[in-house]
């Protein structure tokens, strides 16, 4: 007896799709680019074709979404889709249109054809404007102690753009919320000055818009587009690295926008001496203002965090399950959302309260990869490789400062990533006390907040540890 297939109706193929993409894209990057695709399904189901409202949007999805697109469509088909992008005009839709999310309104159909040559700039212009995500304000942000310099930096900045704190450097991993900030940042300003020239834009943007200027040689538009502006705000400027054309490109708008008083925040994975390939002179001009960090959520701004996104959502999280979670889930503010989106997903399909007892079955996968991931044993391997000593240092008695430091740090990390206690721990440090675990738990812990280099080796090590 032959088994029934599980392969998805062509019609059920792009929605189906879009779920697994806003599981691996940001939300704001999903809402802005996946979200007002227009799918339209071959009845095989073997090709898919996407309609995009102008060729710039068309150009950056092919670049940047285009793999991704495809990497799903097939795995959630089972066999080979083929993706074509075409530029489209709506008109009432059909039934093979399906938008992105089932909850969204009706979408119109596409009708595709070219948008001429001389539209290209005036459509890029208006629709992108300031690019801001309205949502994203101070008011939705979450206050606790890993963000509140950062947070209070970029309040003044929203008042007072184009003096203290000019530029404004934020840095830190990834999902911790430095792209949230920067749009509070554009938002709050347009709120008090609705006519300021605003514009937010990821760096691989302005790479691409650099060498479009170049090939182009349209560089008065490059100039209008950018050194004209009131507020800049530039996502991972990493990305700007042994692109000597885009950092040149750069260091003329900077100055140029730093001689008309308007105001740069700047976002990156590290504080400005630890970016690689990158120009001293750019280095410096990041260097110039205020470097602000910041850190993984600490437990409390956690909880906070599940609390306030489960109520967005229109959900309940009882104070004991965010509690749970929290403590399970510590990187940062996306993984935070993600386990919450499994929760409620879970609660609703299975028509059960949120509970402890349901967390715990909703994110049994993530629970079993991190048991079995970070131990204490592989945090002593890891950091002993990382600082280049031997793993038995960990349990020895030397203390001289290359060794005990490593092993503070070790210590620490052991603490913010595993389950165990002091006493736990220190036994798998050569037996030591609980009160010497304690002591350099709180160390590293102060000495994070303050000193840089230490911060950002915290931040290598944790995401190392978590794969």
């Amino acid at each position: 007896m032959s088994q029934p297939s599980l392969l998805p109706e062509a019609s059920d193929l792009w929605q189906m799709c879009t779920e697994r993409l806003a599981q691996e894209i940001p939300e704001q990057q999903f809402n802005t680019w996946i979200r007002p695709l227009l799918a339209r399904v071959s009845e095989s189901g073997d090709k898919v074709t996407l309609a995009v409202a102008n060729r710039f949007k068309m150009d950056w999805v092919r670049a940047q979404y285009a793999g991704k697109i495809s990497a799903a469509l097939e795995l959630v088909a089972a066999r080979s889709v083929a993706l074509e992008l075409v530029l489209a005009q709506r008109e009432p839709a059909p039934r093979s249109v399906a938008p992105a999310q089932r909850s969204a309104p009706a979408y119109q159909a596409p009708v595709f054809a070219e948008l001429p040559d001389n539209q290209l700039l005036e459509a890029r212009v208006d629709t992108h404007k300031h690019r801001l995500n309205t949502a994203l304000t101070f008011a939705t942000l979450v206050e606790g102690s890993a963000n509140r310099m950062a947070r209070a930096a970029a309040m003044h900045v929203a008042h007072n753009p184009g003096q203290l704190y000019n530029p404004l450097f934020i840095y830190g991993g990834v999902g911790l919320g430095k792209t949230h900030l920067m749009h509070a940042i554009g938002n709050q300003l347009l709120a008090d000055r609705p006519g300021a020239k605003v514009l937010y834009i990821h760096a691989e943007q302005f790479v691409t818009d650099v060498v479009k200027s170049y090939q182009k040689k349209a560089f008065d538009e490059f100039k209008q587009r950018y050194h004209l502006l009131d507020l800049l705000l530039i996502d991972d400027v990493q990305f700007f690295a042994n692109k000597e054309r885009t950092q040149e490109e750069f260091f003329n708008a900077f100055e140029a926008l730093l001689t008309k008083k308007s105001h740069i925040v700047m976002t990156s994975d590290t504080y400005p001496k630890g970016l690689a390939d990158i120009h001293e002179r750019l280095v410096s001009r990041f260097d110039s203002g205020l470097t602000v960090a910041i850190e993984p959520p600490e437990l409390e701004m956690r909880v906070a965090i599940l609390i306030s996104k489960a109520e967005a959502e229109g959900a309940s999280m009882p104070e004991d399950v965010a509690f749970f979670v929290a403590k399970n889930v510590r990187s940062n503010v996306r993984e935070l959302e993600g386990a919450l989106r499994k929760i409620l997903a879970y609660s609703r399909f299975n028509q059960k309260e949120v509970s402890i007892q349901l967390a715990r079955d909703a994110l049994k996968d993530l629970l079993s990869i991190q048991n079995r991931q970070i131990s204490v044993e592989n945090i002593q391997k890891t950091v002993a490789d990382f600082y280049k000593i031997k793993i038995s240092d960990m349990y020895s008695k030397k203390r001289p400062a290359n060794i005990a430091r490593p092993r503070q740090i070790a210590m620490f990390l052991a603490k913010e990533l595993t389950q165990k206690s002091l006493p736990e721990i220190g036994e798998r440090f050569g037996g030591r006390d609980h009160t010497t675990v304690l002591h350099a738990v709180r160390k590293i812990g102060a000495e994070r907040q303050t000193v840089s280099e230490l911060n950002q080796q915290l931040h290598v090590l944790e995401q190392t540890l978590k794969g």
